[in-house]
Protein backbone atom coordinates (compact mmCIF):
# COMPACT_ATOMS: atom_id res chain seq x y z
CA UNK A 1 0.00 0.00 0.00
CA UNK A 2 2.83 2.39 0.85
CA UNK A 3 4.38 1.80 -2.57
CA UNK A 4 1.00 2.46 -4.22
CA UNK A 5 0.61 5.74 -2.33
CA UNK A 6 4.18 6.73 -3.18
CA UNK A 7 3.62 5.92 -6.85
CA UNK A 8 0.34 7.84 -6.94
CA UNK A 9 1.88 10.85 -5.21
CA UNK A 10 4.93 11.12 -7.46
CA UNK A 11 2.76 10.56 -10.53
CA UNK A 12 0.37 13.31 -9.43
CA UNK A 13 3.27 15.71 -8.89
CA UNK A 14 4.64 14.86 -12.35
CA UNK A 15 1.30 15.40 -14.08
CA UNK A 16 0.57 18.50 -12.01
CA UNK A 17 3.85 20.14 -12.96
CA UNK A 18 3.17 19.54 -16.64
CA UNK A 19 -0.42 20.80 -16.59
CA UNK A 20 0.37 23.88 -14.50
CA UNK A 21 3.38 24.83 -16.62
CA UNK A 22 1.35 24.54 -19.84
CA UNK A 23 -1.84 26.26 -18.73
CA UNK A 24 -0.56 28.83 -16.24
CA UNK A 25 3.22 29.10 -16.65
CA UNK A 26 3.22 31.25 -19.76
CA UNK A 27 5.94 30.92 -22.35
CA UNK A 28 8.73 30.66 -19.80
CA UNK A 29 6.82 28.19 -17.61
CA UNK A 30 6.79 25.37 -20.13
CA UNK A 31 10.32 26.21 -21.33
CA UNK A 32 11.52 25.99 -17.71
CA UNK A 33 9.84 22.60 -17.30
CA UNK A 34 11.55 21.32 -20.46
CA UNK A 35 14.88 22.60 -19.14
CA UNK A 36 14.31 20.82 -15.81
CA UNK A 37 13.42 17.58 -17.56
CA UNK A 38 16.42 17.96 -19.88
CA UNK A 39 18.93 18.51 -17.09
CA UNK A 40 17.66 15.64 -14.93
CA UNK A 41 17.29 13.20 -17.84
CA UNK A 42 20.77 14.07 -19.12
CA UNK A 43 22.26 13.25 -15.71
CA UNK A 44 20.27 10.02 -15.66
CA UNK A 45 21.34 8.90 -19.14
CA UNK A 46 24.99 9.79 -18.52
CA UNK A 47 24.94 7.75 -15.33
CA UNK A 48 23.44 4.79 -17.19
CA UNK A 49 25.72 4.89 -20.24
CA UNK A 50 28.96 5.78 -18.50
CA UNK A 51 28.36 3.61 -15.44
CA UNK A 52 28.87 6.59 -13.15
CA UNK A 53 32.41 7.11 -14.49
CA UNK A 54 31.73 10.37 -16.32
CA UNK A 55 33.92 13.19 -14.97
CA UNK A 56 32.30 16.08 -13.12
CA UNK A 57 33.47 18.54 -15.80
CA UNK A 58 31.93 16.43 -18.55
CA UNK A 59 28.65 16.02 -16.73
CA UNK A 60 28.50 19.75 -15.98
CA UNK A 61 29.16 20.56 -19.64
CA UNK A 62 26.45 18.16 -20.78
CA UNK A 63 23.89 19.60 -18.36
CA UNK A 64 24.81 23.17 -19.33
CA UNK A 65 24.59 22.21 -22.99
CA UNK A 66 21.17 20.71 -22.46
CA UNK A 67 19.91 23.83 -20.70
CA UNK A 68 21.25 26.14 -23.41
CA UNK A 69 19.92 24.04 -26.30
CA UNK A 70 16.44 23.74 -24.77
CA UNK A 71 16.21 27.41 -23.75
CA UNK A 72 17.46 28.76 -27.10
CA UNK A 73 13.99 28.68 -28.73
CA UNK A 74 12.80 31.06 -25.99
CA UNK A 75 14.67 33.76 -27.91
CA UNK A 76 11.39 33.98 -29.80
CA UNK A 77 9.94 35.81 -26.79
CA UNK A 78 12.23 38.77 -27.31
CA UNK A 79 11.29 39.27 -30.93
CA UNK A 80 7.58 38.41 -30.96
CA UNK A 81 5.77 35.44 -32.42
CA UNK A 82 6.51 36.54 -35.99
CA UNK A 83 10.15 35.41 -35.78
CA UNK A 84 10.11 31.59 -35.56
CA UNK A 85 13.00 31.36 -38.04
CA UNK A 86 15.22 33.41 -35.72
CA UNK A 87 14.30 31.20 -32.79
CA UNK A 88 15.04 28.06 -34.77
CA UNK A 89 18.40 29.52 -35.83
CA UNK A 90 19.25 30.23 -32.19
CA UNK A 91 18.50 26.61 -31.33
CA UNK A 92 20.74 25.31 -34.13
CA UNK A 93 23.56 27.64 -33.12
CA UNK A 94 23.34 26.43 -29.52
CA UNK A 95 23.48 22.80 -30.69
CA UNK A 96 26.50 23.38 -32.92
CA UNK A 97 28.31 25.33 -30.19
CA UNK A 98 27.78 22.50 -27.72
CA UNK A 99 29.09 19.91 -30.19
CA UNK A 100 32.27 21.89 -30.81
CA UNK A 101 32.93 22.47 -27.11
CA UNK A 102 32.17 18.90 -26.06
CA UNK A 103 34.27 17.22 -28.77
CA UNK A 104 37.22 19.52 -28.07
CA UNK A 105 36.95 18.88 -24.33
CA UNK A 106 37.54 15.19 -24.87
CA UNK A 107 41.13 15.94 -25.89
CA UNK A 108 41.89 17.05 -22.32
CA UNK A 109 39.99 14.33 -20.46
CA UNK A 110 42.09 11.38 -19.36
CA UNK A 111 41.34 8.16 -17.55
CA UNK A 112 38.12 7.36 -19.39
CA UNK A 113 37.13 5.57 -22.56
CA UNK A 114 37.00 8.55 -24.94
CA UNK A 115 34.53 6.99 -27.38
CA UNK A 116 32.18 5.79 -24.65
CA UNK A 117 32.31 9.18 -22.94
CA UNK A 118 31.50 11.09 -26.14
CA UNK A 119 28.75 8.65 -27.07
CA UNK A 120 27.03 9.19 -23.73
CA UNK A 121 27.27 12.97 -24.07
CA UNK A 122 26.17 13.28 -27.69
CA UNK A 123 23.40 10.72 -27.29
CA UNK A 124 22.02 12.77 -24.41
CA UNK A 125 21.75 15.92 -26.52
CA UNK A 126 20.24 14.20 -29.55
CA UNK A 127 17.96 11.87 -27.62
CA UNK A 128 16.86 14.26 -24.86
CA UNK A 129 17.70 17.93 -25.50
CA UNK A 130 16.70 18.05 -29.16
CA UNK A 131 13.14 16.70 -28.62
CA UNK A 132 12.55 18.91 -25.56
CA UNK A 133 13.80 21.98 -27.42
CA UNK A 134 11.37 21.19 -30.24
CA UNK A 135 8.55 20.78 -27.70
CA UNK A 136 9.36 24.23 -26.30
CA UNK A 137 9.56 25.69 -29.82
CA UNK A 138 6.19 24.15 -30.74
CA UNK A 139 4.64 25.71 -27.64
CA UNK A 140 6.05 29.13 -28.49
CA UNK A 141 4.88 29.00 -32.10
CA UNK A 142 1.52 27.23 -31.77
CA UNK A 143 0.37 27.93 -28.22
CA UNK A 144 -0.63 25.73 -25.32
CA UNK A 145 -3.51 23.80 -26.94
CA UNK A 146 -1.47 21.46 -29.13
CA UNK A 147 1.04 20.79 -26.33
CA UNK A 148 -1.73 19.99 -23.84
CA UNK A 149 -3.38 17.72 -26.40
CA UNK A 150 -0.04 16.03 -27.05
CA UNK A 151 0.43 15.10 -23.40
CA UNK A 152 -3.19 14.00 -23.00
CA UNK A 153 -2.86 11.72 -26.02
CA UNK A 154 0.41 10.26 -24.71
CA UNK A 155 -1.23 9.46 -21.37
CA UNK A 156 -4.38 8.09 -23.01
CA UNK A 157 -2.29 5.95 -25.34
CA UNK A 158 -0.60 4.35 -22.32
CA UNK A 159 -3.97 3.89 -20.63
CA UNK A 160 -5.66 2.41 -23.69
CA UNK A 161 -2.75 0.09 -24.43
CA UNK A 162 -2.73 -1.16 -20.83
CA UNK A 163 -6.50 -1.64 -20.49
CA UNK A 164 -6.98 -3.40 -23.82
CA UNK A 165 -3.68 -5.30 -23.72
CA UNK A 166 -4.22 -6.62 -20.20
CA UNK A 167 -7.70 -7.86 -21.10
CA UNK A 168 -7.39 -9.35 -24.58
CA UNK A 169 -3.73 -8.95 -25.55
CA UNK A 170 -2.39 -12.16 -27.11
CA UNK A 171 -0.23 -11.28 -30.12
CA UNK A 172 3.15 -9.90 -29.05
CA UNK A 173 4.04 -6.54 -30.58
CA UNK A 174 7.82 -6.58 -30.04
CA UNK A 175 8.63 -9.55 -27.85
CA UNK A 176 12.41 -9.23 -28.22
CA UNK A 177 12.36 -5.86 -26.44
CA UNK A 178 9.07 -5.64 -24.55
CA UNK A 179 7.41 -9.03 -23.96
CA UNK A 180 4.28 -7.54 -22.38
CA UNK A 181 3.25 -5.29 -25.27
CA UNK A 182 0.61 -6.66 -27.62
CA UNK A 183 -0.88 -5.68 -30.95
CA UNK A 184 -4.28 -5.54 -29.28
CA UNK A 185 -2.96 -3.05 -26.74
CA UNK A 186 -1.30 -1.03 -29.49
CA UNK A 187 -4.59 -0.62 -31.36
CA UNK A 188 -6.34 0.11 -28.08
CA UNK A 189 -3.95 3.02 -27.58
CA UNK A 190 -4.70 4.28 -31.09
CA UNK A 191 -8.45 4.10 -30.41
CA UNK A 192 -8.07 6.18 -27.23
CA UNK A 193 -5.99 8.80 -29.07
CA UNK A 194 -8.52 9.08 -31.90
CA UNK A 195 -11.31 9.46 -29.34
CA UNK A 196 -9.32 12.26 -27.68
CA UNK A 197 -8.92 14.00 -31.05
CA UNK A 198 -12.66 13.83 -31.75
CA UNK A 199 -13.61 15.06 -28.26
CA UNK A 200 -11.07 17.91 -28.46
CA UNK A 201 -12.40 19.07 -31.81
CA UNK A 202 -16.10 18.73 -31.05
CA UNK A 203 -16.17 19.87 -27.43
CA UNK A 204 -13.27 22.32 -27.28
CA UNK A 205 -13.33 23.82 -30.77
CA UNK A 206 -12.15 27.22 -29.54
CA UNK A 207 -9.13 25.72 -27.82
CA UNK A 208 -8.34 22.94 -30.30
CA UNK A 209 -5.44 23.46 -32.72
CA UNK A 210 -6.39 24.93 -36.09
CA UNK A 211 -6.78 21.55 -37.81
CA UNK A 212 -9.72 19.70 -39.30
CA UNK A 213 -11.15 16.75 -37.41
CA UNK A 214 -9.50 14.45 -39.96
CA UNK A 215 -6.09 16.04 -39.38
CA UNK A 216 -6.61 15.75 -35.64
CA UNK A 217 -7.43 12.04 -35.93
CA UNK A 218 -4.34 11.47 -38.08
CA UNK A 219 -2.31 13.26 -35.43
CA UNK A 220 -3.79 10.95 -32.79
CA UNK A 221 -2.69 7.89 -34.76
CA UNK A 222 0.82 9.33 -35.16
CA UNK A 223 1.05 10.11 -31.44
CA UNK A 224 0.21 6.48 -30.63
CA UNK A 225 2.77 5.12 -33.10
CA UNK A 226 5.60 7.43 -32.05
CA UNK A 227 4.81 7.04 -28.35
CA UNK A 228 5.13 3.27 -28.77
CA UNK A 229 8.42 3.64 -30.62
CA UNK A 230 9.71 5.96 -27.89
CA UNK A 231 8.83 3.44 -25.21
CA UNK A 232 10.46 0.61 -27.15
CA UNK A 233 13.68 2.55 -27.76
CA UNK A 234 14.03 3.32 -24.06
CA UNK A 235 13.33 -0.34 -23.28
CA UNK A 236 16.06 -1.29 -25.76
CA UNK A 237 18.52 1.02 -23.98
CA UNK A 238 17.69 -0.51 -20.60
CA UNK A 239 17.91 -4.07 -21.93
CA UNK A 240 21.26 -3.32 -23.52
CA UNK A 241 22.57 -1.93 -20.22
CA UNK A 242 20.93 -4.67 -18.15
CA UNK A 243 18.83 -2.42 -15.92
CA UNK A 244 15.14 -2.51 -15.02
CA UNK A 245 14.60 1.24 -14.53
CA UNK A 246 16.46 4.24 -15.89
CA UNK A 247 16.93 5.62 -12.39
CA UNK A 248 15.23 6.45 -9.08
CA UNK A 249 14.24 10.06 -9.58
CA UNK A 250 10.51 9.27 -9.45
CA UNK A 251 9.64 7.06 -6.47
CA UNK A 252 7.41 4.21 -7.50
CA UNK A 253 7.94 4.90 -11.22
CA UNK A 254 11.68 4.49 -11.70
CA UNK A 255 13.61 7.18 -13.51
CA UNK A 256 12.54 10.31 -15.34
CA UNK A 257 13.41 8.71 -18.67
CA UNK A 258 10.87 6.00 -17.87
CA UNK A 259 8.21 8.73 -17.78
CA UNK A 260 9.26 10.89 -20.75
CA UNK A 261 10.39 8.16 -23.17
CA UNK A 262 7.26 8.56 -25.31
CA UNK A 263 7.50 12.36 -25.21
CA UNK A 264 11.02 12.24 -26.67
CA UNK A 265 9.60 10.73 -29.87
CA UNK A 266 6.21 12.43 -29.96
CA UNK A 267 7.53 15.99 -29.50
CA UNK A 268 9.69 16.03 -32.69
CA UNK A 269 6.86 14.40 -34.65
CA UNK A 270 4.45 17.05 -33.36
CA UNK A 271 6.79 19.84 -34.45
CA UNK A 272 7.11 18.37 -37.95
CA UNK A 273 3.38 17.64 -38.23
CA UNK A 274 2.37 21.17 -37.21
CA UNK A 275 5.00 22.71 -39.50
CA UNK A 276 3.97 20.62 -42.51
CA UNK A 277 0.27 21.14 -41.79
CA UNK A 278 0.50 24.92 -41.87
CA UNK A 279 3.03 25.00 -44.74
CA UNK A 280 0.95 22.70 -46.96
Amino acid sequence: MNNLVLRATSGAVYVGLIVLSILFGGNWGFAALCMLFGALATIELNTLCAGGKQSAATLLTDVAGSLIIISAPALLLFYGTSQPVLSTAAFLCALVAYLLVRLTMQLYITGTNALQSMQASLAGQLYISLPLALASLTYLISGHAIIMLMFIMIWLNDTGAYLVGSRIGKRRLFERISPKKSWEGFFGGIAFCIAAAVVAKLCFANQAPGMSIGAMCIYGVLVSIFATWGDLVESLIKRTLGVKDSGRMMPGHGGLLDRIDSLLFVAPMTFLYIALHFIL
